[in-house]
């Protein structure tokens, strides 16, 4: 079923209302924010996605707004999908957790370890409605069980991944308010704070550190990211320091520094090499999805063309889950989206990540308006017939 369109999910739109609003001319803006005029113009007009982090935040800085209110609060409003309507039971359940009465029942850890894996399986591989259907009951029954002083070390351990890995990214892939992913995270460094445990630290500053970068505290995410001091003394430290390093270079990319940028590239692909293809706390850290991470940082920095030419070196199929094969063939889309002559193949890219993950492709802002941009475009009939199909199944009016 088709999801319901969001009336705000013209970002240009948006952007115009508030600078006109502000009194503002496109050259100032454009000025403060270090583009040119005309770029402001196809950002506004929505031939031109706007689709990085720092670009956001460049904007929101120069017409004195917070991100959010460029983005908007979320990008699908609630709907007929199983994801839309498990979000409401989330959403209680974290407000009752928060509250301290999380109403669920005590179980055996064991239990509660088998239930927490196999969330965390699917939503690795991209089956959101089935995350959605499990979550609010594993947290209420993990948070009941934790107060009951059942198991405390375990539980905690198990909330600290389950509240990143699960709910947060859940919430995240669904294009739910970001509000909540960061009360998600904020229960996951709760936890891992008073486990005082390496892991747990290192996988709630990754939660928390995206959090951050939503809200435009670049700074603050950086400083983050570099406190748990995980290190590499076992296979799955090393997987998870590597994807710090991953996450460090891809802040760095949207703070705009490139000496950051690279060293952090280059340790998680030392690391990388040393783990192989690996799988702690789904993470899915080796060779294979810092590849990836590579594309999603040049096209952050706004390096289209480095993207598409790191994107061929790259086996998708060596990626250890459906969540990273779809990151894939999307990074690759938009960047050829925005190269001379490769618009059609760029629809094709997006496409293929559709298929496997359309939740990833549909509810994606930065997506969303690639897709927008690609409409204004994209000429051939073949061609155009599959992006207007995206781009209706997204919700956006075709």
């Amino acid at each position: 079923m088709r999801c319901p369109v969001d009336t705000n999910v013209n970002f240009g739109a948006r952007l115009r209302e508030i600078r006109q609003a502000r009194g503002k001319s496109l050259r100032v803006v454009a000025g403060l924010a270090g583009i040119s005029a005309g770029h402001l113009s196809h950002l506004e007009n929505g031939t031109r996605a706007l689709d990085r982090r720092s670009l956001i935040v460049d904007l929101a800085n120069a017409l004195e707004v917070a991100p959010s209110e460029i983005t908007g609060p979320g990008v699908v409003t609630p709907g007929d999908l199983a994801e839309d309507q498990a979000l409401g039971p989330v959403r209680l359940a974290l407000q009752s957790i928060s509250m301290g009465e999380p109403q669920g029942k005590v179980f055996p850890v064991e239990t509660l370890s088998v239930r927490a894996a196999s969330l965390l399986d699917a939503q690795r591989d991209c089956q959101y409605a089935e995350v959605g259907r499990a979550l609010p009951p594993l947290l209420r029954d993990l948070h009941t069980t934790l107060d009951a002083g059942r198991d405390v070390q375990q539980v905690l351990r198990l909330l600290a991944v389950i509240h990143v890995q699960g709910t947060q990214a859940w919430l995240t892939d669904i294009g739910a308010n970001m509000d909540l992913g960061w009360q998600a995270a904020t229960l996951a460094r709760d936890a891992a704070e008073r486990l005082d445990d390496p892991l747990a630290l290192g996988i709630s500053a990754f939660g928390t550190a995206f959090g951050l970068m939503g809200a435009g505290a670049f700074d603050l995410a950086s400083r983050t990211l570099s406190a748990p001091g995980v290190g590499t003394r076992t296979s799955d430290h090393m997987q998870l320091t590597g994807m710090l390093a991953l996450a460090s270079s891809l802040v760095a990319a949207a703070k705009k520094d490139q000496g950051e940028r690279v060293a952090a590239l280059e340790y998680a692909d030392e690391l990388a090499r040393r783990s192989g293809e690996g799988s702690a706390l789904w993470l899915g850290f080796g060779p294979s999805n810092v590849g990836v991470w590579r594309m999603s940082v040049a096209l952050e920095a706004g390096e289209y063309a480095t993207a598409a030419k790191i994107a061929p070196t790259v086996n998708p199929e060596a990626l250890s889950s459906p969540t990273r094969k779809a990151a894939y063939w999307r990074e690759y889309g938009r960047a050829l989206a925005r190269l001379p002559k490769q618009h059609d193949a760029a629809v094709m890219m997006l496409r293929e990540a559709e298929k496997i993950s359309p939740t990833r492709i549909h509810r994606h802002p930065f997506i969303r308006s690639v897709l927008s941009e690609l409409l204004a475009k994209v000429k051939g009939n073949a061609v155009r017939r599959e992006l207007r199909g995206m781009a209706y199944r997204a919700g956006l009016p075709v």
